[in-house]
């Protein structure tokens, strides 16, 4: 299993760090709000004439934000909060409603609806942005982080606040961002221990340059199909095994044989919100939205370690066997992975200096 005493220690920093910025932002445990959830879930407050008249002369903001994960999904329950504070700390002035489940299309056509003006705000992965701004490559490139606090320091630091501002001339920024876990390979009857063991092997990647030659470099052969086709593809021997986080156990458990913790990458999800929408709204307001949003990436790690801590039992339960990162020979896939830095243009290889200095 994971080394608890690393989780304790961060669940304690978290809840720290969470009593500091709910202070800021209210928190929905105090919330007056009042929120109704169908096939969507939406946030508005209910407010006195003292609260409407604080808000002073600020124009109201119905925002929609859209993602691709299902209600029940950690993501989900923690923007649903995030939007109960934002609409109450705003005094109603800006209210978000959640689409849910993809309705509104796949992250890149949720980018494309934003540039367009047809919608507000998008819960994204990294590796998204990184088709509309080539820099965000540096958070998709493997065995990048040292561990889980270094990963979380620079997203929390002035590189994570670069990052955010890489697309704004593209129409939208980043506010925040939240945990996505390691990604790890898992197969359906081969055990992996070393970059050898991927030798020969179909592994589903996302359509990504970057993993696609991150497979090479180790050996394996990558295949890229939907999510949704992993089961099926995985069942039949169409490929082999996947690699992801360890939440894809909720879906694949029951052809997952291995799952092996080399953790290759940490690829954060982004959530972004229209410049033009950012730009309309008072200094008052953007503050709101700020805070608001890094309380809910604090509140966040501590659910999102909760949510892994329970697919891994339930994958256990179901017979899934877990190899951990110390039975690995983690050294030999960096190794094997380094050809990827060789040839990272300048401004990546800057961020990748400026990351690695931080470890």
């Amino acid at each position: 299993m994971k080394n608890r005493i690393t989780r304790s220690i961060l669940a304690a920093f978290c809840a720290a760090a969470m009593m500091f910025t709910m202070a800021a932002c209210g928190g929905s445990s105090s919330s007056s709000t009042t929120t109704t959830t169908d096939s969507d879930s939406s946030a508005a407050a209910t407010t006195d004439s003292d609260t409407t008249a604080a808000s002073g002369d600020e124009q109201t903001f119905n925002l929609v934000l859209s993602h691709g994960l299902a209600e029940d999904h950690a993501i989900h329950i923690q923007l649903t909060s995030f939007a109960e504070d934002v609409a109450e700390q705003s005094g109603g002035t800006i209210n978000i409603t959640i689409k849910a489940n993809g309705t509104l299309g796949s992250e890149s056509d949720n980018i494309a609806s934003i540039q367009a003006g047809a919608l507000e705000m998008a819960k994204v992965s990294a590796s998204t942005l990184s088709n509309f701004n080539s820099t965000w490559d540096v958070a998709s490139l493997p065995y990048l982080f040292e561990s889980e606090e270094h990963y979380f320091e620079v997203m929390d630091g002035e590189i994570g606040e670069t990052l955010f501002g890489l697309t704004e001339s593209d129409g939208f920024i980043g506010l925040t961002w939240f945990d996505s876990g390691a990604r790890s390979f898992y197969t359906a009857d081969t055990p992996i221990y070393s970059p050898d063991d991927l030798k020969g092997l179909k592994i589903r990647t996302m359509d990504s340059t970057i993993a696609t030659n991150m497979m090479a470099a180790l050996g394996g052969s990558s295949t890229v199909m939907s999510y949704s086709e992993i089961y099926t593809a995985m069942q039949n021997g169409t490929i082999d095994g996947a690699e992801n986080n360890i939440t894809a156990m909720r879906d694949h458990s029951d052809v997952t044989q291995y799952y092996c913790y080399d953790e290759h990458t940490r690829i954060p999800d982004i959530l972004v919100i229209s410049t033009s929408t950012w730009n309309s709204m008072s200094e008052n307001q953007q503050n709101i939205l700020k805070s608001c949003a890094q309380a809910a990436t604090e509140e966040y790690k501590t659910a999102w370690d909760e949510f892994e801590e329970e697919c891994e039992a339930d994958a256990i339960a179901n017979g899934v066997t877990f190899i951990e990162a110390d039975e690995m020979d983690i050294d030999a896939f960096r190794e094997a992975c380094q050809s990827l830095y060789d040839d990272l243009d300048t401004e990546v290889a800057d961020l990748v200096a400026q990351i690695q200095a931080l470890a």
